[in-house]
């Protein structure tokens, strides 16, 4: 809850005298051109990270446009205001001792000076600086030396921008970067929301609102995931796309390589085992990579070797003014196919069932924040559990979570931030234009990752209102032209009175307990017709907004969410090490075949 409400940058409106509502530029706009390749520290590439402590300032004025009004972003942040200090990557919300900072709605501030090295400024235009966001919740506008660089909205996928000629004309003069950052969700966002003004005087202050939302987790925001600055040549590789397939003795690796800066290059590519051996090498911007009895990308607990990854160096070199450029990106790649028939999923060619969970990126005081103790204690957890998969429910999670399930064989089910989409208006064209960029820049950045076997577009949206089938066939249809190698799928929900009789009764763990084996009973016996797969509901408890049925976030995790296990943990551990010791007796099946959908 506040008071005031939140003005926007772009397309800010008056609406009902006093009041100010974000507008989202929420017209067709195409995912923004070229690559979002991950910035890795290569031969011709250097890389600064800008986490730990920001300045912050929440923007108080009743309109919440003070920091637009009075040009915060031209001066340092200190000298607009009180500040304090916020760490990056968190959300702001749990951070102070401000209640009126954890449930604030609007516009909040962040600021970092950095000064950055001498090589990286040199005027001879050979190198390129480049700002990355991981991801910011939900609307970002931001500033490099007063001048704005980039806006972006969504708040679970990267965004970046080519700073170079702002800081290569001020060489040895601290960069000081400024984000404005919104959390305000209307009808339009994804995930959607509204804003609710409270009119009846005698029990709210004036401009009183609250934000509504139509999904159980609380809507955290902040600067979530990493800030790096990062080098490449003027001339550099801005995309690589790879994709693959494979028989019982030879794999073809396919690979697009886009560059810019110049029509004008060569591009060499090796490709190299786990033990540095070159096993193929290519030139040119597209072609095939033959790999002779090749290492395929196996799932953990369905092979003694799991999360297998070749390394794809791809260089470029490119004569600009009597200079030689190169540049050097390298690419991990798993041989990896699927493959759906009527009753099964097949990973290169073997029968494949999901036994995992459905997660939340939810780390107490950090929020959403990536927090590398917790990631490292989930996956320790998932390991211990047996399950082979998860759902990043109900938006993507970061890229490093997305490298860890490339390296340790853990299958994914990536989900975009479709939660909640209940609302009539939700599906207008507004909303389906911003939904399939969503999916673009999504499918951009994790196009090349083996452990992603499928897109989520959408979690129990209101299918049954009459838009939703042309909403969701566009964009399942947009999904699908994108990335014709995956399936594509949403989670739907129906309701079932399912009665259990005697005690034990909800919200308790035997209830829980006796839950989990009447579906259990379902699914072994369902299995051999349809089901492919079971991701339990949820992996750990979570915040959520305060309500009469949620004391303290939602407790159906089966750990804690200080990730202690609860009895239907250890439920859940029997049955999937069960599974998993029964399915890793079936002898591989792989023939050759090329990737489609069902």
């Amino acid at each position: 809850m506040a008071a005031g409400a939140s003005g926007g940058a772009v397309g800010r409106a008056m609406v009902g005298g006093c009041r100010l509502l974000l507008l989202l530029a929420l017209g067709r706009a195409a995912a923004p051109p070229g690559g979002m390749l991950y910035p890795r520290e290569t031969p011709s590439r250097e890389r600064k990270e800008l986490g730990g402590l920001w300045t912050f300032r929440a923007d108080f004025s009743p309109g919440r446009d003070a920091g637009f009004v009075q040009r915060w972003y031209r001066q340092p942040l200190r000298q607009t205001g009180p500040v304090i200090d916020m760490p990056v990557p968190a959300s702001f919300n749990d951070i102070t001792q401000d209640p009126s900072l954890e449930n604030y709605i609007g516009w909040v501030w962040y600021e970092k000076e950095v000064l950055l090295p001498l090589r990286w400024l040199q005027d001879d235009l050979s190198t390129r600086v480049v700002l990355r966001f991981g991801s910011a919740h939900y609307y970002s506008i931001v500033w490099v030396n007063g001048v704005q660089v980039v806006e972006h909205e969504g708040g679970h996928l990267p965004f970046e921008a080519d700073i170079s000629s702002i800081v290569q004309s001020s060489p040895g003069i601290p960069c000081r970067i400024t984000v404005a950052l919104n959390n305000t969700l209307t009808p339009h966002t994804l995930p959607p929301g509204s804003i609710q003004y409270m009119d009846d005087k005698t029990r709210y202050p004036k401009n009183y609102f609250v934000q509504n939302i139509r999904f159980d987790f609380f809507n955290y925001a902040g600067i979530h995931r990493p800030v790096v600055l990062y080098t490449t040549p003027s001339v550099y590789i801005d995309d690589t796309t790879v994709t693959t397939t494979s028989s019982e003795s030879v794999a073809m690796v396919q690979y697009q390589v886009s560059v810019v800066g110049s029509t004008l290059y060569s591009l060499s590519l090796s490709l190299r085992d786990q033990e540095g051996k070159v096993v193929a090498t290519g030139d040119g911007p597209a072609g095939e990579l033959k790999v002779l009895n090749p290492n395929l990308w196996w799932p953990y607990l369905m092979h003694e070797n799991p999360g297998y990854r070749y390394s794809l160096e791809v260089k470029m070199q490119a004569q600009v003014n009597e200079m030689l450029l190169e540049d050097v990106y390298t690419l991990p790649v798993g041989i990896r196919t699927v493959h759906v028939t009527s009753t099964q999923f097949l990973i290169n060619g073997r029968p494949f069932y999901f036994h995992g969970v459905n997660k939340h990126e939810d780390a107490d005081i950090r929020g959403k924040g990536l927090d590398w103790p917790l990631v490292v204690k989930d996956f320790n957890l998932l390991r211990w559990l047996g399950a082979n998969s998860f759902r990043t429910s109900h938006y993507p999670y970061a890229e490093e979570i997305m490298d860890l399930c490339d390296a340790y064989g853990i299958v994914v089910i990536d989900e975009c931030p479709g939660v909640g989409i209940k609302m009539l208006e939700s599906f207008g064209n507004k909303s389906l234009q911003h939904h399939l960029v969503v999916m673009e820049e999504l499918i951009r950045r994790d196009k090349n990752r083996p452990s992603v076997v499928m897109w989520s577009v959408a979690n129990e949206p209101a299918s049954e209102l009459p838009p939703a089938a042309y909403y969701f066939k566009t964009v399942i249809a947009h999904t699908k032209a994108l990335d014709p190698s995956r399936p594509v799928t949403f989670v739907t929900d129906a309701n079932y009175a399912l009665d259990h009789g005697d005690p034990p009764l909800m919200f308790s763990e035997e209830y829980q307990k006796a839950m989990l084996r009447e579906y259990h009973s379902v699914f072994d016996k369902k299995k051999k017709e349809y089901v492919i797969g079971e991701l339990i509901w949820n992996f750990a408890d979570f915040m959520t907004n305060q309500g009469t049925t949620r004391v303290l976030g939602n407790k159906k995790g089966i750990f804690t969410r200080q990730r202690q296990p609860k009895s239907a943990a250890f439920v859940l551990r029997e049955r999937y090490w069960k599974i998993a010791n029964e399915s890793s007796c079936l002898p591989p099946v792989i023939k050759s075949h090329t990737l489609f959908l069902k």
